[in-house]
């Protein structure tokens, strides 16, 4: 089979033919080096990448296992590049700052060793801004990430780097994580899913484990199934992490889409004025809408009786205490600091401004938020909000300071429509909706019930059968 067939096939197609024995996870691993070779020099989108030669090895291994043994999991032979700010054993994990340049972990993080155990190859990592903070991937050890789209334009984050490697192909699938929209942002600027799943669903950091948290772990994938595919890899319970969900999550790697007659939406837009856009965002998410209700689902705008500006306070209260105390090592330490983004600085000089009663109060204000969206399910099924409330923008800037003449206060406020989902701690999809006039991606955020995300799963299913998102390639693949 030619190369470039291998990497365009769905990674749920892939996998099968890897485990048929109709192609070798040599052919695979070839191809999509070779695809890595062809792109990433204009997107810098995979890091770190291994030895091919090693790579090209373990594949081979790959092969001998699986005609000995069988396969070792679902995932078994194909490649993988994790994103770099987990820990991956032998790899290089740099969470893009100078400071852990040459760091090379002994321990894979929880996730990345279920990758393994499922039978991925890593190859490598995928960009990501410094510390991950900002939704825009450049960082001062790889440079930037760009976008699949237009390589003059950002690629998002801080799963840039997934996103762009998962859209031009460099991988079949990819992970990511999400604190302040960082697996919707890349997936809604690449034309690709990214799915927030509820905290617990897939245990991550094992340091600290009680505290509530923000930041969850997630699949990126370019098609439904091979979203559930991964999804189903990554969850499931652990004892390192008491507050980890205990259901098998291998219903995920069988998504049905749902009938979409029906389906009830909320169109919660600009809240009420409140987010401002970019001309054209909210049009292509009310044309991804249409799609829902040309096939029965009911849409309806609604405007939660809730304060967008205290779900921001609140939000960006608990974000300066986490984020500041798992920062705060290095900033105590002047050379250390030093070499820190100016962000990552703020970050904790404002977190040590909080008291424990703040961050009490904050989590009272997301407890009320959650009940305010509790309440909105009892009249709808999903709800719906743009997923960016920019095009992706000059790969050369660090974050716009404006918004349809809004000024941004802070480095993260033109994310803000996404934290209305990461505050309700529900989970949350990124859907394509296709491409304003310059060629530049959009995405529909949906936000389900708690632990819903196979309810997000069948209607995401639906929806791509409808539109066939899928099918839209970037520039770099059309010829």
């Amino acid at each position: 089979m030619p190369s470039s067939d291998l990497v365009m096939m769905r990674a749920t197609d892939l996998a099968r033919a890897i485990r048929d024995r109709a192609v070798s996870a040599r052919e695979v691993m070839q191809a999509h080096l070779d695809q890595i070779a062809r792109h990433n020099p204009a997107v810098t989108a995979i890091v770190s990448l291994r030895d091919p030669d090693i790579l090209l090895a373990e594949a081979e291994a790959a092969d001998r296992d699986l005609a000995a043994n069988g396969p070792r999991g679902p995932l078994h032979g194909l490649p993988h590049a994790v994103k770099d700010l987990s820990a991956t054993a032998g790899i290089r994990t740099t969470q893009g700052s100078p400071l852990f340049r040459d760091t090379v972990p002994d321990t894979d993080a929880l996730h990345v060793a279920r990758l393994r155990q499922a039978g991925a190859i890593l190859i490598g990592k995928t960009n990501v801004p410094e510390f991950g903070l900002g939704s825009h991937s450049t960082n001062p050890v790889f440079g930037t990430t760009r976008n699949a789209y237009d390589p003059a334009k950002a690629g998002g984050g801080s799963s840039g780097g997934a996103g762009v490697a998962l859209a031009l192909r460099m991988v079949p699938l990819a992970d990511g994580s999400d604190h302040g929209g960082s697996l919707r942002n890349p997936a809604a600027w690449n034309n690709v899913l990214g799915l927030r799943p509820a905290a617990g669903r897939v245990p991550g950091n094992t340091d600290e484990v009680f505290l509530p948290q923000l930041g969850v772990m997630g699949p990126m994938a370019r098609c439904t199934a091979d979203l559930g595919l991964l999804l189903s890899v990554q969850a499931g319970y652990d004892p390192r992490t008491p507050t980890a969900i205990r259901q098998d999550p291998a219903a995920f790697a069988s998504v049905r889409p749902r009938e979409l007659k029906g389906l009830r939406i909320g169109w919660i837009g600009d809240f009420g004025g409140h987010l401002p856009f970019e001309p054209g965002v909210l049009d292509l998410c009310e044309a991804g809408l249409k799609a829902f209700s040309d096939h029965g689902a009911a849409v309806e705008p609604v405007l939660p009786a809730f304060d967008p500006e205290a779900i921001w306070r609140a939000w960006v209260t608990l974000r300066q205490g986490l984020t500041g105390a798992g920062l705060a090592a290095h900033w105590r330490d002047p050379g250390k600091r030093a070499q820190m983004r100016p962000e990552a600085v703020w970050e904790v000089e404002q977190g040590q401004k909080l008291t424990a009663f703040d961050l009490h109060a904050a989590s009272v204000a997301r407890t009320a938020w959650y009940h305010c969206v509790r309440g909105l399910f009892e009249r709808f099924d999903v709800l719906a909000l743009p997923a960016a409330q920019v095009f992706p923008f000059d790969a050369g800037e660090t974050w716009p300071r404006r918004i349809a003449g809004h000024a941004m206060d802070t480095y993260h406020r033109w994310m803000e429509v996404v934290v209305p989902g990461t505050l309700s701690g529900c989970p949350v999809i990124s859907l394509p909706v296709g491409l304003n006039p310059a060629g530049l991606p959009m995405g529909l955020q949906l936000i389900a019930p708690n632990h819903d995300e196979a309810g997000l799963l069948a209607i995401s299913a639906a929806y791509e059968a409808v539109t066939g998102f899928d099918r839209t390639l970037p520039p770099a693949l059309r010829d």
